[in-house]
């Protein structure tokens, strides 16, 4: 006989593989359309600049295939990576921050469906905001500077929310809250080379960040010094700065390298126009880099000088 899960079983499952997870019922989606609007209100975002983040969002309680009845978010921790490239006799490593790596995605929700499918339960992705649903569902809190953290994995960890049918009536919808260190610290602001993090505003300047700048296709703003890229995509300097993440901040893992061919090709925009071969582009896939190939030669440009 197939016995229900509990949300506690559900939790209990992700926590022995490895993941931190929290479930909260699916009418939290009206509370986090609202918390999204008002802080973009709040503090001015600007349409046309993120009207693509802005509008990847669905706030919507589905109803097909089957009706949502919660809300299930779940952390991964995971290290940042590095790329070597080769270019002029000389091997250079490269980042990517933990966020960028989707694999543990899979993982994740194998886990959940092997929780839930034997009940008859089911399991689908859903694209809300995922930092406020963290920090309102108290499974992670805010630093000063807008990342959320999870205890013992810091801000080193990848963020996955699934719709589903398991019923929640009752949930803990959490106050935010920030770091404790936060109130006397203030390592992220002078870190951040673009002035993105201040003391007197609770979200960041988006627009100033690295992450939105290098993510966007285009010529660097003119402002922006050459010698503050550090990252291939996003950008570390705050969270590596961050006390919080001591424990985790030197995990690392390499994924890969393109020799100086492909370096060279890459650099003139070859990943953007398909002039890569198909080992190369496998290469890419693999690094979960295409989506980035519009702009990958003018990154990479800035950080080989």
């Amino acid at each position: 006989m197939t016995v229900n899960p509990s949300i506690e079983d559900v939790l209990l499952r992700l926590e022995s593989a490895g993941f931190r997870g929290r479930i909260v019922s699916a009418g939290r989606l009206r509370d986090l359309r609202d918390e999204f609007e008002a802080r973009r209100l709040e503090f001015g975002f600007d349409p046309a600049l993120f009207r693509d983040y802005l509008s990847s969002f669905n706030f919507t309680i589905p109803e097909k295939p089957f009706r949502v009845k919660s809300l299930i978010i779940v952390a991964a921790s995971q290290p940042k990576v590095s790329i070597v490239f080769h270019r002029s006799g000389k091997s250079v490593p490269l980042h990517v921050p933990p966020t960028y790596q989707h694999r543990s995605d899979i993982l994740v929700e194998t886990v959940l469906l092997n929780a839930l499918r034997p009940a008859g339960y089911n399991l689908t992705r859903g694209r809300v905001p995922e930092k406020i649903l963290a920090v309102r569902s108290g499974l992670a809190r805010y630093g000063r500077n807008n990342v959320s953290y999870v205890p013992e994995m810091g801000s080193f960890y990848r963020p996955a929310v699934f719709f589903s049918d398991l019923p929640c009536a009752d949930d803990a919808w959490h106050e935010e809250k920030t770091l404790d260190r936060c109130g006397s610290c203030n390592a992220c602001v002078r870190a951040c080379p673009t002035g993105a993090i201040s003391e007197d505003r609770f979200l960041i300047r988006a627009e100033r960040c690295l992450t939105f700048l290098n993510e966007r296709p285009g010529a660097f703003p003119g402002w922006v010094d050459p010698s503050w890229h550090h990252c291939l995509v996003g950008c570390m300097k705050c969270q590596e700065a961050c006390p919080e993440n001591r424990a985790v901040s030197k995990r690392m893992e390499q994924i890969g390298e393109f020799d100086e061919e492909e370096t060279e090709l890459l650099l003139d925009g070859g990943a953007a126009d398909g002039r890569v071969s198909a080992e190369t582009w496998k290469k890419l896939e693999d690094m979960e880099l295409v989506e980035y190939k519009d702009f990958l030669g003018r990154n990479l440009g800035a950080l080989l000088g």
